[in-house]
C-alpha cells in the first residue's frame, strides 16, 4: 500500500526539478558526459511539471525555452553515448579494431566541435530567468493563510490532472506498441521509447503528488526505456559508420571499411536481439498502460506508480 503522505506543492514539485538541473549544469559546462546527461534528463522532467503549474502564453513560453536547453544538450550527449557504445565493443574479443578506432576518431573530433556550440549557446540561454519565471507561477501569492496553503497542498484537482496526463501518455504508449508491430522497425520502435520515457515521467510526477512510495511500474517503464534507448543508440552507431563509409573526405581505406562492414553486421546482430527482449516486455507494457488508464478513471487515491 502506498504511504499516506501530504501531496507535495506545486512550488516544491517545480523547485525539485530546477535543483537537479542546477546541481547538474556546472559539470556540465565542463564537458562531463555524465552531468550532461543529468542536466538533460532534468530539463525533461521540468517540462512534463511545468503544465501542471502554469498554462496559457506563459506556460508555452516556458516550455519552450526548456525544450531548447533540453534541444542545445542533446547532440553532445548522443557523441558521449556513441563513445560509451565504442568503450563497450573495445572490450569484446574478436572486434575489428582498426574500424573502432577510426570511428572513435571521427566521433570524438565530431564532440570535440558539437561541445565548443554547445557551451556558446548555454550562455545565450538565461537559466535565472526560466528559475525565477518557473518558480514564480508555482509559488503560492503573498498574503496566502496558513489553511490556504494546506488546502492548496490537499487540492485534488491537481492529482486529477497529473493522472489525466499520465492516462494520455499511457494511450500513447499503448498505440506506439501497437503499431510498431512484432517486425523489427527501428523508426517505430524509437516512437516506443520516446513515449514510455514521456509516460515514465508522468507517472513519478503522479507518485509525488501522491506521496507514494510504489516504484514497480516506474521501475518497469524505466528499465524498458534502458533496452529500447540501447537499441536506437545502436541505430544510430550504424547509420554513423555508413557516413564513415561513405565519406568523399578522408575515405577510409579497404581494409578499415571491411572491419566497419563487420561492425555493422555485429551492431544489427545485437539489435535483433534486444528486439526479442522487447518483444518478451510487450506484454507487460500494454498491461500497465490500461492499469494508468483506469487509475485515471478511478480518480485520486487510487495507484498508478
Amino acid at each position: 500500500m502506498p504511504a499516506k503522505a501530504t501531496t507535495r506543492s506545486s512550488e516544491s514539485l517545480i523547485r525539485h526539478r530546477l535543483s537537479a538541473l542546477d546541481r547538474a549544469l556546472p559539470g556540465a559546462r565542463r564537458g562531463d558526459a555524465d552531468a550532461i546527461h543529468q542536466a538533460r534528463v532534468a530539463t525533461r522532467r521540468l517540462r512534463e511539471a511545468l503544465p501542471l503549474v502554469v498554462r496559457g502564453a506563459d506556460g508555452r513560453k516556458l516550455r519552450k525555452r526548456t525544450r531548447g536547453l533540453t534541444r542545445v544538450l542533446g547532440s553532445v550527449r548522443e557523441l558521449d553515448v556513441a563513445l560509451m557504445t565504442l568503450d563497450e565493443l573495445e572490450a569484446r574479443p574478436g572486434m575489428p579494431r582498426r574500424g573502432l578506432a577510426r570511428l572513435r576518431q571521427d566521433v570524438t573530433q565530431e564532440r570535440r566541435r558539437l561541445l565548443a556550440t554547445m557551451l556558446h549557446e548555454l550562455k545565450t540561454h538565461d537559466l535565472e530567468r526560466l528559475r525565477r519565471k518557473a518558480l514564480t507561477a508555482a509559488r503560492l501569492p503573498a498574503g496566502t493563510t496558513t489553511g490556504q496553503r494546506r488546502a492548496r497542498r490537499r487540492d485534488p484537482k491537481r492529482l486529477v490532472a497529473a493522472e489525466a496526463r499520465a492516462e494520455r501518455r499511457a494511450g500513447t504508449v499503448r498505440d506506439a506498441i501497437r503499431n510498431a508491430g512484432g517486425i523489427y522497425l527501428p523508426d517505430r520502435l524509437h516512437d516506443v521509447r520516446i513515449a514510455v520515457k514521456k509516460l515514465r515521467y508522468a507517472m513519478e510526477i503522479a507518485r509525488e503528488l501522491k506521496g507514494s512510495r510504489a516504484t514497480a511500474r516506474i521501475r518497469m517503464l524505466k528499465g524498458t526505456q534502458d533496452l529500447l534507448g540501447r537499441m536506437h543508440d545502436l541505430e544510430v552507431l550504424i547509420a554513423r559508420i555508413r557516413a564513415v563509409q561513405g565519406a568523399s573526405e578522408d575515405p577510409p581505406s579497404l581494409e578499415v571499411s571491411a572491419d566497419l562492414d563487420q561492425l555493422v553486421r555485429q551492431l544489427e546482430t545485437d539489435c535483433r536481439q534486444l528486439h526479442v527482449q522487447y518483444i518478451d516486455r510487450r506484454k507487460k507494457l500494454l498491461d500497465l498502460c490500461e492499469h494508468v488508464m483506469a487509475v485515471a478513471e478511478r480518480g485520486p487515491g487510487a495507484s498508478a506508480a
